[in-house]
């Protein structure tokens, strides 16, 4: 009896670290110079570089080894598009109104086009090879060219933009956080579809998609993620998640879904099938590290936030 108990407590001792060791945890944190707030992250996965949002500028990184290339100037950045058939990246200056196209390999700004107020939110859809600025105070959508840089039209959407998804096929999403909907939107005709209320998850922040099994991931400030049929707009299951999310990712290789939170921590949602989800872990991050990116070849997550005043960006894997 007291050889298997022993052989029982050695079992436990050496399954601790191997669970540990498949964890999500901080691997490291990489230190940017300069004050400021910020918003959304993008990953040139291609070309390995990372954009970040950084007050007045945009931070470029060598995905890889986390070295800073380079910056953008911008009067107050959101969000960091990339058009990488095209060489060019899009940014959303809200402050200025603007969305500034830049060369990809240059560093460099091309072009300067004008928008509704607050283009927040920004987004490439392949499938037209137009990009998508979310207005947040004008309540519209500014729809450029992304080859040229010439707007294609306007969409009013009804409702506070926040973040959208492309399907690849011709459709973007959008949350409207104050209706607690999701558009779906014409990518070609520019026209809205479809308006999809997202049930019990309100307040809908932000959005990740799986394209192969047209899935739809809402990460809402009511702390519940919902899961969305992208062709009928059904909520298929809802699971709970932490306070004040703002970007959610989903990984196809691991089927994981990350969201997040500006509590400091991050759920991870496993899909176990296309209409069958649960909860992995919770894994702590740091507070206000509420945005966040993929890479999609390490599996890697990173986040901004500033810890003892100074600005950093998070790096999240196992």
């Amino acid at each position: 009896m007291k050889t298997l108990t022993v052989l029982l407590l050695l079992s436990a001792f050496i399954a601790t670290p191997a669970l540990a060791a498949d964890s999500y945890q901080i691997a490291k944190k990489i230190p940017i110079p300069g004050q400021g707030g910020w918003d959304y992250l993008a990953v040139d996965d291609a070309a390995r570089r990372l954009y970040v949002s950084h007050g007045t500028k945009v931070e470029i990184l060598n995905l890889d080894s986390g070295e800073l290339l380079g910056s953008l100037a911008t009067v107050g950045v959101h969000g960091i598009a990339i058009a990488p058939e095209l060489g060019r990246g899009f940014i959303s200056d809200g402050k200025a109104s603007k969305v500034l196209a830049f060369d990809l390999k240059s560093m460099k700004v091309l072009q300067e086009i004008a928008s509704p107020k607050d283009p927040d939110a920004i987004l490439y859809d392949p499938a037209t090879s137009r990009v998508f600025a979310f207005n947040g105070d004008s309540n519209n959508a500014t729809v450029i060219d992304a080859a040229s840089g010439k707007v294609a039209g306007t969409i009013d959407l009804g409702g506070g933009p926040e973040f959208a998804a492309a399907d690849g096929e011709g459709y973007v999403f959008d949350n409207l956080e104050d209706q607690s909907l999701v558009v779906k939107i014409n990518s070609r005709t520019l026209k809205i579809e479809q308006r999809w209320p997202t049930g019990p998850c309100t307040s809908p922040s932000s959005m990740a998609i799986d394209r192969t099994n047209r899935r739809l991931f809402i990460g809402c400030r009511s702390k519940v993620m919902a899961v969305i049929n992208a062709d009928t707009g059904a909520v298929i299951q809802t699971l709970p998640i932490g306070d004040h999310v703002d970007a959610s990712v989903f990984d196809p290789e691991t089927r994981n879904i990350f969201n997040s939170n500006g509590e400091g921590t991050i759920t991870v949602i496993h899909q176990e099938s296309p209409d069958k989800y649960s909860l992995l872990e919770t894994v702590k991050t740091l507070p206000r590290a509420k945005t966040m990116t993929l890479d999609p070849k390490t599996h890697q997550l990173f986040l901004s936030t500033a810890e003892a005043g100074k600005f950093e960006v998070l790096v999240v894997g196992k």
